[in-house]
């Protein structure tokens, strides 16, 4: 069973920067990030391809963050930038056996424990 561990979560004003890093256990495919506020639905945020060659995002984040993965230290990051204080949410690593960036949360089957991001205004 693969363990997902995600770091770099904190706190940070409107107009900062912060960025995630997930670090699975064993091998992985496509590799998403998604997030959930208080209240709301988990929902996707971002992700990525097993060779790094395509990814996907969520309008609310496109500009702004930016998923990458070094597999040869089998880490995935998610860089945010221009952050929002509707960006607030605790922010989850999946991971899916899809092949391509899925969007879909029913297609990743491993999560992680979360890391909360919050924005002030």
């Amino acid at each position: 069973q693969v363990q997902l561990v995600e770091s770099g979560g904190g706190l940070v004003q409107a107009g900062g920067s912060l960025r995630l890093s997930c670090a699975p256990s064993g091998r992985t495919f496509t590799m998403g990030w998604f997030r959930q506020a208080p209240g709301k639905e988990r929902e996707f945020v971002a992700a990525i391809g097993w060779t790094g060659g395509s990814a996907s995002y969520a309008d609310s984040v496109k500009g702004r963050f930016t998923i990458s993965r070094d597999n040869a230290k089998n880490t995935v990051y998610l860089q945010m930038n221009s952050l929002k204080p509707e960006d607030t949410a605790v922010y989850y690593c999946a991971a899916s056996r899809n092949p391509w960036p899925t969007m879909m949360r029913d297609d990743y089957d491993r999560w992680g424990q979360g890391t909360q991001v919050t924005v002030s205004s």
